[in-house]
C-alpha cells in the first residue's frame, strides 16, 4: 500500500510516494530546509537565479547550491536548470536515510526515487501522437533520477521544441540539467545529433519525443504500455 501526498511551497509543487507517513514528513522537511537555503543564497547572490550559463559558487555555499552549480558546469547550462531535480533528490535521500525503501519525489516532472520493487514511471508528452507508455524500473537502493524538459508544456525555460526530453541518471541534478540541455537541442528535424551534448556525460540514457517521432540514446529501462493519467502529473 502506498501513500501519495502533494505538497506545495511557493513555486515548488511536489508529489511524494511512500509507505509510511513519517517518510513523507521527512521529505517535506528536507524540501522546506533546502529551498530555504537556496532562497537565502539567491538573496545574497541574485545572479545565480538568472544566469543561463554555468557559474562558480563559494566554497561555503549550501549543498543544494553546490549540486546545482556542479550540474550546470557538467552540462553547460545555468544552475537553475537543475533546481527541481536537486530538491527532489535531497528529499528522496532524506527519506532513504530515515529507513524508507520506497521513496518517489516528483518535483514538477523531475523525479528522484528509490524502490524495493519494480515501478512503472509514465512519460507524458502532451498532445504528441506518442502516448500511453512507461519505463518499467527495476528495484534500486541507489537514488535514480528521471527528469523531463519540454518546449511545448509547462513554464520552464526551453529553447527547443521537444514535447518531452527525458534523461535518466543516478545523479538527479545532472539528469535535470541534461534534460534541459537536451530539450534545447530539439529545434529542427529530430535526429540522433540532438544527443551529442550528452555523449561522455554521467547519464544512463535519454529519450526525446517530438510530434510523432521518438529518438533514444544510451541505456533505457524496458518500455511498457501504460495509461498515463494527466491528473497525476505534478505541475509547478
Amino acid at each position: 500500500m502506498y501513500i501519495r501526498h502533494t505538497f506545495r511551497l511557493k513555486q515548488t509543487s511536489v508529489s511524494i510516494l511512500a509507505r509510511e507517513r513519517e517518510h513523507i514528513a521527512v521529505a517535506i522537511s528536507a524540501i522546506v530546509h533546502h529551498r530555504g537555503e537556496l532562497e537565502g543564497y539567491i538573496q545574497r547572490h541574485p545572479f545565480f537565479a538568472i544566469t543561463l550559463e554555468p557559474c562558480d559558487v563559494e566554497r561555503d555555499a549550501p549543498e543544494v547550491v553546490h549540486r546545482m552549480a556542479e550540474a550546470g558546469w557538467h552540462m553547460g547550462v545555468g544552475p537553475m536548470a537543475a533546481v527541481a531535480g536537486t530538491i527532489a533528490s535531497l528529499a528522496a535521500e532524506a527519506m532513504r536515510d530515515e529507513g524508507a525503501t520506497l521513496a518517489v519525489v516528483d518535483n514538477g516532472g523531475d523525479i528522484a526515487l528509490i524502490a524495493d520493487e519494480p515501478l512503472c514511471i509514465g512519460i507524458y508528452a502532451g498532445t504528441s501522437a506518442v502516448e500511453g507508455f512507461a519505463f518499467e524500473l527495476q528495484p534500486t537502493s541507489r537514488v535514480l533520477g528521471i527528469c523531463t524538459s519540454s518546449g511545448t508544456l509547462g513554464h520552464s525555460i526551453s529553447f527547443g521544441m521537444a514535447d518531452a526530453a527525458t534523461v535518466l541518471a543516478h545523479d538527479v541534478s545532472i539528469a535535470d540539467a541534461a534534460a534541459t540541455r537536451l530539450g534545447n537541442e530539439v529545434v529542427g528535424e529530430l535526429s540522433d545529433e540532438v544527443f551529442d551534448p550528452l555523449r561522455g556525460k554521467r547519464i544512463s540514457g535519454a529519450m526525446v519525443i517530438k510530434g510523432d517521432r521518438v529518438a533514444m540514446f544510451g541505456s533505457l529501462p524496458r518500455i511498457v504500455r501504460a495509461t498515463v493519467d494527466p491528473e497525476l502529473i505534478t505541475r509547478g
